[in-house]
């Protein structure tokens, strides 16, 4: 394979300069041949940020090259691949995974959920240098599955499983003035479908909250839970199905929200508000003690959301 050799001579008296550098190099991947030397498979996605790293040095009167440097001998190619040995970041961060599982029984569930959440992102890191993957990176992506469905399993035992991935488009006039039900001590998947039923699909909305999904009465619509009316399809959590279900997906406002529900409720990728709005209703669940009082909370929490979040549309 080809590689890219970077050769650099910083100004000496640029201290903030030579940081920045670091952390992109590492950030980077880069390994360190000797003193301003260092080395890179060449992959055309690594080019544009070395080419911006060297404009930067030459602009502030460093040197800086950046050559394409052809496949060598075996023996060599071997000895750069070594480099990139991620093993020993794959053992460390498996270590900090399996600390974290060891702590379940201490750990809050918000905890625990954002411990994972930066557990997975740690991994995709690590994954992003990973250049030259083997068993290594297969192991390490099974454990973080693995904890992420023990967690589930830990705090919501209830959890649906995903159904399959069909979504039917059904008319909301035929949903009115009905009984929703779902698991008691609703979280952020279940509080927000519930804000999405009593504002945009059924606004005489009955709640009833389950001690356990069998317990579901044979006329009530159930939602987020195996075998109810709503719940994960595919790879949409329960907000998202009804979102499809009754054709409020062209929401772009609702669409946004339905992102941070998805990150905060099975991981994925991080939205800005994802953090705020999970201390939001974390707070809410430990001072609220009924399930209905926790509910109109949120639903006031969702209306000030989704104003903000279609604000920041029309205005952007």
């Amino acid at each position: 394979m080809n590689w890219f050799l970077l050769i650099a001579t910083l100004p000496g008296q640029a201290g903030s300069l030579r940081l920045r550098f670091w952390r992109q190099l590492k950030s980077q991947g880069a390994a360190n041949l000797r003193d301003g030397v260092y080395l890179l498979p060449g992959q055309a996605g690594l080019r544009p940020p070395l080419l911006g790293l060297c404009d930067e040095l030459l602009t502030a009167d460093g040197q800086a090259w950046l050559l394409d440097i052809p496949a060598q001998s075996d023996e060599i190619e071997r000895s750069w691949r070594a480099l990139f040995d991620r093993g020993e970041a794959y053992q460390e961060w498996l270590a900090a995974l399996t600390a974290t599982l060891d702590q379940l029984p201490e750990l809050a569930e918000t905890d625990a959920r954002r411990s994972l959440r930066q557990s997975r992102k740690e991994l995709d890191a690590i994954i992003a240098t990973d250049f030259f993957p083997g068993d290594e990176q297969a192991r390490a992506k099974f454990a973080l599955a693995d904890a992420e469905k023990k967690l589930g399993k830990y705090y919501t035992p209830d959890e649906p499983e995903a159904a399959a991935d069909f979504v039917p488009r059904l008319d909301a006039r035929q949903y009115q003035g009905r009984i929703w039900a779902t698991r008691k001590r609703p979280w952020v998947d279940r509080m927000a479908s519930a804000w999405l039923i009593r504002r945009f699909i059924d606004h005489q909305a009955r709640f009833l909250w389950l001690e356990s999904p069998s317990h579901c009465p044979p006329d009530a619509l159930g939602f987020d839970f195996d075998g109810a009316a709503f719940t994960h399809t595919g790879d949409k959590v329960t907000f998202e199905t009804l979102l499809s279900s009754f054709n409020l997906d062209s929401d772009p406002a609702l669409k946004r929200i339905s992102r941070t529900v998805h990150f905060l409720d099975v991981g994925g990728a991080p939205v800005a508000e994802a953090a705020g709005v999970e201390a939001m209703l974390d707070g809410m669940r430990s001072a609220l003690t009924d399930d209905d009082q926790l509910l109109e909370a949120a639903c006031n929490a969702f209306d000030f959301l989704y104003q903000s979040t279609k604000n920041t549309k029309e205005t952007a």
